[in-house]
């Protein structure tokens, strides 16, 4: 059973909110790296803008993923979205070999609140291949985008 959303955050924004959104793999494998996984993330991100999703920056660990996302008010929940894009992903890991269980359960989001934060909390995730010791630079590491402009003005 979830917990509900607090219903303060119903107005704490006049559009759609943004979420930083992280999950990890199961037993935390290091599986979410890789070219195939990668493709398979952002053919689904950019399919979701058709159903109301809207993929900002993210950037895939080897044993976890952290995404920005927006969703238009016919849009499904944030809930059923990361459902979906856990099944997506599983596909691709399947494809490649990797029994499953692929993720933990659930996952952490937090609600931006500016502009700021964005800019800020993706300075932050951005250095995340940095501090693992997997690249000498961000720009290096292979597995990270951008899907839709998210920033607010």
């Amino acid at each position: 059973m979830h917990k509900p959303r607090l219903s303060r955050l119903d107005w704490v924004f006049e559009n759609e909110p943004v979420y930083f959104v992280t999950t990890a793999t199961a037993n935390r494998q290091s599986i979410l790296a890789t070219t195939v996984t990668h493709a398979a993330f952002t053919e689904f991100a950019v399919q979701a803008s058709g159903h109301g999703a809207f993929v900002g920056r993210y950037v895939l660990m080897p044993d976890h993923l952290h995404l920005f996302v927006a969703f238009a008010s016919e849009a499904p929940t944030l809930s059923d979205w990361m459902k979906s894009l856990k099944n997506r992903l599983s596909k691709a890991l399947r494809t490649e070999g990797i029994p499953a269980p692929h993720w933990q359960k659930g996952f952490f989001d937090h609600v931006l609140r500016s502009a700021e934060s964005y800019s800020e909390k993706w300075q932050y995730v951005a250095q995340n291949p940095v501090r693992h010791g997997l690249v000498q630079q961000v720009s290096d590491w292979s597995y990270q985008g951008e899907i839709h402009a998210l920033e607010r003005r």
